[in-house]
């Protein structure tokens, strides 16, 4: 398993955007795109670019701290 698996990722729609929005809350805002898919792609690249630079530059790296919601049924 890569470092990056473990940190929760995931992309949604943005109606106020109009465009699809990938999120990493543990170490990045957010990119955008308009394919779900490929901007998945892209958010998983930038989490591990994100990872090696912090290890580059002898910063901290944050731990893995959000999680999915679980529906309660």
């Amino acid at each position: 398993m890569k470092r990056s698996d473990q940190y929760h990722k995931w992309v949604e729609w943005s109606e106020q955007d109009h465009v699809y929005i990938g999120k990493c809350p543990d170490l990045i805002t957010g990119i955008h795109g308009d394919d779900p898919i490929q901007l998945y792609s892209d958010l998983c690249s930038v989490v591990e670019e994100v990872l090696e630079e912090l290890e580059n530059y002898g910063r901290p790296i944050p731990s893995p701290k959000t999680r999915p919601m679980m529906k309660i049924a």
